[in-house]
């Protein structure tokens, strides 16, 4: 029985889990810190601090450590690593554990070195890092190890990962810093401009959940919508339609678009067979709203198609990578 215990984490924009090899997922929350303005100290982490969102006081601020997938924050990403890490293994350890975290397929080797440190400060043994497309094919079990092309995008909260996969590897691969957290400016943004009406972070979440969509509706759904009146400075209610918030999501997906036809540019002729054959996988948050495959099939020409799980992809293919480190070593950045 192996003593020291092994970690995959998907480390993300939005939100973040931790797999525990041999338990499967132990930890999913968001991926935001409450911290104390006077003395820097983190006071709260995941759940708990998304629940103190716009409603603190100015000796708090609450902040999300990572930015389009990248570390905004050394200091505090490295404590929510320790919350996570402490979480799932327990704070009295006999050995540390081997840690593997996503990250996306553009990092410079700045970025990744931040994610690496970060992550042995934070009580890791053994830090590796996993693109984040590679581990999403791997978690939706695409037959990446063979000679033939696999077209996957990973759209999370910061960023969308593109990427054609072939033998074990990265062929060509882009990420577009557009996602779910763009698609909920734009929403706080329309509303803001049409309606004059101030809204938080969670609430154009909340619209995008359950009336956004890719593509116009067969059927108009309303909902009610309440926030701040940027005139008047009062609460106020208005009524919002689900073709109105497609109107104002279309061109951050346009943006996501223009990524995914860059890297079927760049794709060899005989994988670009492979994937007309195949068609387009799609994993992460952001493939979960209403019709997004229907919509990458309008713009590309090609069938796509969203996983099963599509937000548990990425941290179960980490945890495959782990366990398979030999197979997967030409892909893994370690320290």
């Amino acid at each position: 029985m192996l003593l020291n215990k092994r970690l995959a984490i998907d480390l993300g924009t939005a939100n973040s889990l931790v797999y525990l090899v041999g338990q499967g997922i132990v930890l999913n929350e968001p991926t935001i810190v409450a911290v104390s303005v006077d003395d820097n100290k983190v006071l709260a982490v995941g759940n708990t601090a998304k629940e103190m969102l716009g409603r603190t006081p100015e000796s708090i601020e609450v902040s999300k450590p990572l930015r389009s997938g990248v570390i905004a924050d050394y200091a505090i990403c490295e404590a929510i690593l320790k919350y996570f890490i402490n979480t799932a293994t327990g704070r009295v350890r006999i050995v540390k554990p081997d840690v593997m975290v996503s990250v996306p397929s553009g990092v410079t080797s700045v970025e990744s070195r931040a994610v690496l440190d970060a992550t042995l400060s934070a009580g890791a043994k053994n830090a590796y890092l996993l693109p984040e497309p590679l581990a999403a094919a791997i978690g939706a079990e695409l037959p990446i190890g063979d000679p033939s092309g696999n077209m996957i995008i990973n759209s999370g909260g910061g960023t969308t990962e593109i990427a054609i996969i072939s033998l074990g590897g990265l062929v060509v691969s882009d990420s577009v810093r557009v996602a779910g957290n763009s698609i909920d400016e734009s929403i706080s943004s329309y509303i803001r401009r049409k309606y004059g009406l101030v809204i938080g972070e969670k609430t154009a979440e909340d619209i995008k959940i359950q009336i956004g969509s890719a593509l116009p509706l067969s059927k108009d759904i309303e909902l009610e919508v309440r926030g701040r009146d940027s005139i008047a400075g009062l609460p106020k209610t208005i009524v919002v339609k689900s073709q109105e918030i497609t109107e104002a999501i279309t061109p951050v997906l346009e943006e996501m678009i223009k990524g995914v036809k860059a890297v079927l540019e760049r794709t060899p002729p005989e994988l670009s067979s492979d994937v007309m054959d195949k068609g387009i996988i799609m994993s992460g948050g952001t493939s979960l709203l209403k019709n997004i495959e229907r919509f990458v099939t309008v713009k590309t020409g090609l069938p796509a198609h969203v996983v099963d799980d599509p937000l548990l992809c990425v941290v179960k293919g980490i945890a495959v990578a782990l366990e398979n480190i030999g197979v997967f070593e030409k892909s893994i950045i370690r320290r």
